[in-house]
């Protein structure tokens, strides 16, 4: 089963500012969309507080919090990533979803096989930053550019990377 990292990620490596997303990109969103669908997706609690709508529909959603008595309808709580792995092989899934935020980055990153990385032509002001990581690490499999639509904030070029054996 593959552990995927899927993230935008500003020029400047923010993620996030303030609790929120410094830009917005409906086709990136619609991306994200596309690609978890039907996967168990992870995320940290205050990252999944932010989902609008809350909790994602046909995804399993599972959230890492260090408070043990938090709880969520239509979500899993545990208290940290191996344990939120172990749930998500559970599902029976041929992919994990990573979906931030920092923290939750950071530590799944060393186990990651693949990276979705919508790497957004901006240099926003931001207190959430991607973990660094060794590009030569990993081989870029696919690198698609996108021009802004009307209403998005930014052009963005869509990138996997995999690990290399």
């Amino acid at each position: 089963m593959k552990i995927s990292l899927i993230a935008a990620v500003a020029e400047n490596g923010v993620i996030g500012n303030k609790g929120g997303i410094p830009w917005r990109i409906k086709s990136d969103f619609k991306y994200f969309k596309d690609t978890t669908m039907g996967k168990p997706v992870i995320f940290g609690r205050k990252t999944f507080e932010t989902l609008p709508g809350g909790p994602l529909k046909n995804r399993p959603n599972i959230v890492i919090t260090r408070d043990a008595s938090y709880a969520h309808p239509g979500a899993t709580v545990t208290t940290s990533l191996d344990k939120a792995l172990d749930i998500a092989r559970q599902t029976g899934s041929t992919e994990i979803m990573v979906a931030g935020g920092a923290e939750i980055y950071k530590l799944a990153l060393p186990v990651a096989d693949r990276l979705y990385l919508n790497e957004i032509h901006l240099k926003p002001e931001g207190d959430a930053i991607f973990p660094a990581f060794d590009r030569s690490d990993w081989t870029e499999t696919k690198r698609e550019f996108h021009q802004a639509q009307p209403g998005e904030t930014a052009d963005y070029t869509v990138t996997v990377l995999e690990r290399k054996k």
